[in-house]
């Protein structure tokens, strides 16, 4: 499905105000579109993508060849369905696919490196809605997201109440736990303790740290995972061999056994499409999310007074967003009066279960958004 929009990227006429104090000017905003809109602008839906996404969610990815990560629910027919609704997604504030970030240029020219500002959820939110006024879109039909993105349509529900008619949040929570932070701060040590890194100024330089950011991808995608879709895709089974002969144990450090051949080819993907540090500024900016702290240490408090309907959505063997934290969001709208409902989907995949092959997923999404 190709992309109809043009341009695909935006400057927004004026400069943000961070959450850390800091200005950031200039800031351009990558998005792709897909559909029309209406004449009366009231048919958009913005998707909001993931921590490794990007604005490519039904289109061909232009570095890796690849169809869009969400191509399976966004098109003609599908659950979010184009022939119907104009559909918006955005490279996010911090990543590296033409929205401003780190890996961008300054007014010396040279890439803002580790003098970009540290940025939050909220600012990335603040960037998306710069969007939405620059293609004059008052209010969404919707604003859909699933892991980092739900985090997104969470806080556009909070901090912008008037933006949304529907917020869709799929597997995903109101704040990083102890937990969630300390996977992605292995992440960032590996990134950082590649001596390729050198300090986050390597743009220059023939050697990058893509084996700092090839273990980081490694740990946070054993997150997405579930235990149960490992042991019955890989178990303990060992990698055959090159020349096409059964597995052996090598009594070495090889990758003897099937996921850890799995678990090194993601990591060595990721590097050809991803920025490490963009990595290290958008698990930062997900560590911080916590929308109770932003709303007076309430959860309910964030809500107060909204509009809009939501539906929240879990996956019974995710882990990494377990539903007890999408039930304590629909607990906190239920005590400030929204329109909220809730289902717990079974899944085989863990995490990542919002992006696979999930009929009933299908059913909620369209049944919510029309």
């Amino acid at each position: 499905m190709a992309p109809q929009t043009a341009p695909n990227q935006v400057t927004l006429p004026a400069s943000l105000l961070l959450d850390s104090g800091e200005t950031l000017a200039g800031v351009t905003i990558a998005y792709e579109s897909y559909g029309s809109l209406s004449a009366a602008k009231d048919n958009a839906i913005l998707v909001c993508h993931a921590l490794t996404g990007d604005q490519y969610l039904a289109s061909t990815h232009p570095l890796t060849g690849k169809p869009g990560w969400w191509e399976r629910m966004v098109g003609p027919d599908k659950p979010i369905d184009t022939d119907r609704f104009f559909v918006i997604c955005a490279n996010v504030i911090g990543s590296c696919m033409g929205t401003t970030g780190p890996a961008s240029p300054t007014a010396d020219g040279q890439p803002y490196a580790m003098r970009f500002p540290v940025i939050t959820i909220r600012d990335m939110v603040r960037g998306l809605v710069g969007l939405l006024d620059g293609l004059g879109i008052a209010q969404l039909h919707a604003v859909v997201g699933g892991s980092m993105g739900g985090m997104q349509a969470l806080s556009l529900a909070a901090n912008f109440p008037d933006r949304a008619a529907r917020v869709l949040a799929i597997a995903t929570t109101a704040r990083h736990s102890a937990q969630n932070i300390a996977f992605h701060e292995v992440g960032r040590q590996a990134i950082m303790a590649d001596p390729a890194w050198a300090d986050g100024d390597y743009y220059a330089q023939a050697q990058r740290p893509i084996a700092g950011l090839a273990v980081a991808r490694m740990a946070a995608h054993i997150t997405y995972l579930s235990e149960a879709g490992l042991t019955e895709k890989f178990g303990r089974r060992l990698q055959d061999k090159a020349d096409g002969s059964a597995g052996a144990k090598s009594f070495g450090f090889d990758a003897d056994f099937q996921v850890e051949s799995y678990l090194r080819y993601q990591g060595s993907g990721f590097t050809r499409r991803f920025d490490a540090n963009s990595y290290l500024y958008i698990t930062r900016a997900m560590d911080y999310f916590d929308l109770a702290e932003e709303h007076g240490g309430q959860l309910a408090k964030a809500f107060a007074g909204t509009a809009a309907r939501f539906c929240l959505v879990s996956f019974d063997s995710d882990w990494l967003y377990p539903t007890a934290e999408s039930r304590h969001v629909v607990h906190a709208l239920n005590a400030a009066g929204a329109a909220v409902s809730f289902v717990e989907l079974s899944a085989p995949f863990g995490h990542d279960s919002f992006l696979l092959d999930v009929p009933a997923l299908d059913r909620v999404v369209k049944g919510f958004l029309e």
